[in-house]
């Protein structure tokens, strides 16, 4: 690609170029640092949005990748500045994490703005870090490179390889039903996370670096690589060297992301058996673009895309399995004809060309077509009467004969009731019972917690029930599994369908015909729904205020209104 700037060209150039006071300021103020002046002035400055934390495990390797970028933007001639990023830890952030990637997303956009910075390489990979690093770089529109942090090494317990969360759910529900013991729980708490990296299950992080790089955003191949391998230096690396071209380039996310791209990434989502979270993640970083797109579009794409990655929870592999196997260039390879391979990436090349070359070193793990796991529609979108904006459920993780059925609502009106009384003796369920739990969405959450997958009855468990129909307004975890019907919009919590849902009622779901129906008279309907009273706001003060007051529902991304369309981005005046 032809470089389109030139030294007196650079955005940073406004703060250190000027012969005036403001400029001896700014440059007085790196030599302080310990640089000299032809060290910033005139070079492409790089920042490294860096979400390292030491309450983040999956980020733990990524002080030293910091490094690994430098020596890269050092190489290409740039200047690297490293900046901390609002990380998002998936296990430790309450109430929700999901909570905070709008904020993490400010606070990507605002350190960009507000600092003589031309270009960034974003680290992350943890679940809402991916998303709240690209939506932020996305409104800015600088030049970005995303760089994954890379999922962990494959767990270990008694012979078995263990996948994080996935069989957390797992082992639970039989340390539960009594299948195990106190000593085997401790020594797979021991074994089932061995090394930095996000989850090595085909969750919602793994799901969303792999559609960082179908959307274009990544060096080929980077979302594969595990955490500790080599490969990942060097990929951090490049990352650096490419960071600095693309300023040199003016190569921009407006530059290469279209729709087209976002099909992509949501036919990647669907081979690889990934998150329901990503629904809501492209929706809100297509938004971010000016970009609409609707829940629609993910069923028609799903109707056609099978599962070709054997990876858990839909399948038996795990991530490290997967980049062994050729990772995702050779899963996109197996796809070509399901993608537009004539959109443009981070590198300047297309799909296409990024996808020369590739190939399945293991048939078993990443599946060919006349082999997939699932001919179609690993996740399918519902409506009905329960659901006017929409449902998700990933069809690929749920139990074929609960896929159609009707059944008696066991309601639950939030969480907190949910754990008081999911155990008891007296809780009336059978098996032919769903599960409703209420007020757990982007307000009634607060922050739509991961609360989807409602844990079997326990009075069930001896008579051998491990999945039933489930249905919410909240999310569950990538790793989960089961038949959870998610994403109810519009949530309970504003009054929508489902907080009108009583103990008893039929619901009928149907996932064939993408169908969720409440099955009362639209006369009992149009009853509750004016007996119905608004709840109290659940925050009175800071962020989680403006949060609940502006932010949109999940059909529309969990965005916040004023961040959700492409507007021109006001540059600071330099005084």
């Amino acid at each position: 690609m032809p470089q389109n700037k030139k030294p007196e060209d650079l955005r940073s150039y406004r703060w250190f170029g000027p012969d005036n006071m403001r400029g001896f300021s700014h440059r007085s103020r790196m030599k302080q640092l310990g640089y000299n002046r032809e060290d910033f002035t005139g070079r492409p400055v790089i920042a490294i949005l860096n979400t390292w934390s030491e309450i983040n495990p999956c980020h733990a390797h990524l002080r030293e990748r910091a490094e690994a970028v430098k020596k890269g933007v050092w190489k290409a001639g740039g200047f690297p500045v490293e900046i901390p990023a609002f990380s998002i830890t998936e296990t430790y952030a309450k109430p929700s994490p999901m909570l905070f990637r709008n904020l993490l997303s400010m606070d990507v956009e605002e350190s960009l703005r507000s600092l003589p910075v031309d270009g960034t390489v974003l680290m992350g990979g943890c679940d809402k870090t991916t998303p709240g690093l690209l939506m932020g770089a996305m409104s800015m529109d600088l030049p970005a490179i995303f760089l994954p942090a890379g999922p962990m090494l494959r767990g270990n317990w008694n012979g078995q390889p263990l996948g994080s969360g996935t069989d957390l759910w797992k082992f639970w529900t039989e340390r539960c039903a009594g299948t195990i013991t106190a000593d085997d729980w401790l020594n797979i708490e021991n074994g089932i996370a061995r090394s930095p990296g996000f989850c090595m299950t085909m969750g919602t992080a793994a799901t969303m670096t792999a559609l960082a790089e179908a959307l274009g955003f990544t060096l080929p191949g980077a979302s594969s690589i595990p955490a500790p391998d080599s490969n990942h230096v060097r990929m951090a690396m490049g990352c650096g060297e490419r960071a600095v071209e693309m300023v040199w380039q003016d190569w921009k996310p407006s530059d290469f992301l279209t729709m087209e791209s976002f099909e992509n990434a949501i036919a990647v989502d669907m081979a690889i058996g990934g998150s329901t979270n990503a629904f809501i993640h492209l929706v809100a970083m297509a938004g971010r673009l000016g970009l609409k797109l609707e829940l629609n579009r993910f069923d028609e794409i799903a109707r056609r895309v099978p599962v070709l990655a054997d990876i858990r929870p839909s399948g038996r592999f795990l991530m490290e399995d997967f980049f062994y196997a050729g990772g995702l260039r050779a899963l996109m390879g197996e796809m070509k004809d399901l993608l537009h391979l004539d959109v443009l990436t981070v590198n300047g090349r297309s799909i296409g060309q990024n996808l020369e070359g590739a190939k399945v070193i293991n048939p078993e793990v990443i599946r060919p077509r006349e082999k997939a796991l699932v001919e179609s529609g690993g996740t399918a979108v519902l409506y009905g009467n329960l659901c006017p904006d929409g449902a998700v459920i990933k069809t690929s993780a749920a139990t074929p004969a609960l896929l159609r059925h009707t059944g008696p609502a066991v309601v639950f009106k939030d969480y907190n009731d949910m754990d008081a009384r999911i155990n008891r003796d007296d809780l009336n369920v059978t098996a032919d019972s769903i599960l409703v739990l209420q007020n757990a969405g982007p307000l009634g959450g607060p922050g739509m917690p991961e609360w989807g997958m409602l844990p079997i009855p326990k009075k069930l468990l001896p008579s051998g029930v491990r999945d039933m129909v489930r249905i919410s307004d909240a999310r569950m975890s990538g790793t989960a599994y089961g038949t959870c019907v998610l994403h109810v919009s519009p949530e309970s919590f504003v009054g929508g369908p489902l907080a009108l849902v009583r103990d008893g009622d039929l619901i009928s779901l149907d996932v064939e015909n993408r169908q969720l129906n409440l099955l009362i008279s639209e006369e009992e309907f149009a009853r509750r729904k004016a007996a119905w009273v608004k709840p109290e706001p659940k925050f009175k003060r800071g962020y989680q205020m403006l949060y609940a007051e502006r932010v949109t529902q999940a059909h529309l991304g969990c965005d916040f209104d004023f961040l959700h369309d492409k507007m021109e981005t006001a540059e600071p005046e330099i005084h």
